[in-house]
């Protein structure tokens, strides 16, 4: 069965998350796995492995289990978290994060965007310069100059089921970003596909990398 897509439209941070441990908590071997889409409000979110970023102002900060840095959430960005047993794919969290990934990819591919990988640091990057730039699919830290970073992964595991999940950058404030390290990297760059001069609106965007992760993250047949 396909994941069922619920559309929450704008929702708190805070609120959503809790949602999501409440479902994992109480789901069993036959509930069915779930995309939850939706926007926030200003957030700045830690993952497991991150400290409060030192910035000023009314946005909170939200501490949560996710694995991960410090990322930031907005209005004009596509949230999809993907609620998913991954006994019943037969995969692992490596494996998931791949192809979650590899969602997003496709989904900037059908936008006329290249995107890519860099190995040790989830999430997708582009060519900071333009979109339509051709890069190679998969890099290394050595050669992260030059990249900017328009989606961000982070996922949590309990009792073999995912949650938390992908974020796409469409039409955002982006100066957020730049009072943090964007997943614990010192000078990198977020983007978003406004500034890569993609005339697409948000539910567009949401649509294409919802099919995407449908597709990678039903069970075969």
């Amino acid at each position: 069965m396909d994941p069922v897509v619920r559309h929450l439209g704008r929702a708190e941070y805070a609120a959503t998350w809790g949602a999501m441990r409440e479902f994992t908590a109480r789901r069993d071997a036959s509930t069915p796995d779930e995309l939850w889409v939706v926007e926030h409000p200003p957030v700045f979110t830690l993952g497991v492995a991150a400290r409060a970023p030192d910035v000023c102002g009314p946005i909170p900060v939200v501490a949560t289990d996710r694995g991960g840095q410090v990322t930031y959430h907005g209005p004009g960005q596509v949230v999809v978290y993907t609620l998913i047993d991954l006994r019943r794919l037969g995969i692992f969290v490596k494996e998931l994060v791949y192809r979650i990934e590899q969602s997003a990819i496709q989904a900037l591919d059908a936008l006329g965007v290249a995107g890519c990988r860099v190995r040790g640091a989830p999430g997708v990057y582009v060519a900071a310069g333009h979109g339509g730039e051709r890069i190679a699919r998969e890099t290394d830290l050595a050669q992260f100059s030059g990249l900017a970073k328009i989606a961000a992964l982070g996922i949590k595991v309990t009792r073999g089921c995912s949650y938390h999940g992908v974020a796409l950058n469409v039409a955002m404030d982006l100066t957020p970003f730049g009072w943090i390290d964007p997943c614990g990297y010192r000078g990198l760059r977020a983007i978003d596909l406004a500034t890569l001069g993609v005339p697409t609106t948000w539910d567009a965007a949401a649509a294409l990398l919802v099919e995407r992760l449908r597709v990678h993250l039903s069970p075969g047949p």
